[in-house]
């Protein structure tokens, strides 16, 4: 009973002592659901050395990918709720997959507590350098004349990106063929050596070979142009009137992480993203750096949940 008691005593006092170092108190552990070499590897990389370099936060980047990123976020939500795992998710992983993928262990807006949004980006429509397709009319002409002949490829099927080109073949009535890649990089080598004539990517994935004079950028899908690419007309100013999507990256924690390391991880990454050299930073990775209190990125992710439901079922895509 006493060894119980010595025990029980002894375990009290080393919490009470954990709980007393300030967070965090060891390693962060920060879930990247891609592969290595894509927009939301790049983002997730440049978080966590900038947390290293301004707060003195040890935070490690782990690639976990599959399944248009969802094995990575239901690996965040299985984790233990005490603020030393995270996952850097988005629209493909927690408003898209979940109405893609069935039985997903999960609910967006009720097992995940979202914590600082990070940046949103366009999506990207390019091409080879060496490419006939000098602008997105080419590839629509093309398209109309010989439909389901121009092949484009994409980090997956059912992602924001794909279904951001199912809107866009819908919109400008024409038909082009889809092949789905397990993330950007392998989409980009690909679109790169010819062997798919398009890519859809996000910018931050392709903006490198583009600066190098590798891929040609045809258009952004946002409603305004890309701030990282100034002269590359919108899908809007290409003949498409109101076409507007994009996609974000943000930063989540299990359910039951407590509030006050939610809003000290808020608060540094708010602190990041209004420095000079870090909005560079995201500006040259063709990403628009954009702070958000916790609350402000919940109300985004459950308003943007129910959206993709409608246009997710509209796509008709599927995956079992």
């Amino acid at each position: 009973m006493i060894r119980k008691l010595l025990s029980f005593l002894t375990l009290a006092v080393a919490l009470g002592a954990a709980q007393a170092q300030p967070y965090p108190a060891k390693p962060i552990r920060m879930i990247v659901p891609f592969p290595p070499g894509g927009g939301t590897d790049i983002l997730s990389r440049l978080v966590a050395t900038r947390l290293a370099e301004q707060a003195k936060w040890t935070v490690v980047a782990d690639n976990r990918a599959g399944a248009g990123g969802t094995i990575g976020i239901t690996e965040a939500v299985k984790a233990a709720p005490t603020g030393y795992e995270m996952v850097m998710g988005q629209k493909d992983n927690l408003v898209v997959g979940p109405w893609l993928y069935k039985n997903l262990p999960w609910d967006p807006t009720k097992d995940l507590v979202a914590v600082a949004h990070v940046a949103y980006t366009p999506v990207l429509i390019a091409t080879s350098a060496s490419s006939r397709f000098k602008t997105l009319a080419d590839v629509v002409a093309a398209a109309r004349a010989t439909p389901d002949a121009i092949t484009y490829g994409s980090p997956g099927n059912g992602t924001t990106i794909h279904l951001a080109a199912e809107q866009y073949e819908k919109a400008a009535g024409i038909q082009l063929r889809h092949v789905p890649y397990k993330g950007s990089n392998p989409a980009l080598m690909d679109a790169l050596a010819g062997n798919v004539d398009l890519l859809v990517s996000s910018v931050p994935s392709a903006i490198a070979q583009i600066k190098s004079g590798k891929l040609r950028p045809l258009a952004v899908t946002s409603a305004r142009r890309s701030t990282s690419l100034p002269d590359v007309p919108t899908v809007a100013e290409s003949g498409i009137k109101d076409f507007d999507i994009s996609t974000w990256y943000g930063l989540f924690m299990p359910a039951g992480t407590p509030k006050d390391v939610v809003a000290t991880v808020n608060a540094e990454v708010n602190k990041l993203l209004a420095l000079p050299d870090m909005k560079a930073a995201i500006h040259a990775q063709g990403a628009e750096p954009q702070a958000m209190t916790p609350e402000q990125f919940a109300s985004l992710l459950k308003t943007d949940y129910a959206k993709w439901k409608g246009i997710v079922q509209a796509s008709g895509v599927k995956i079992e």
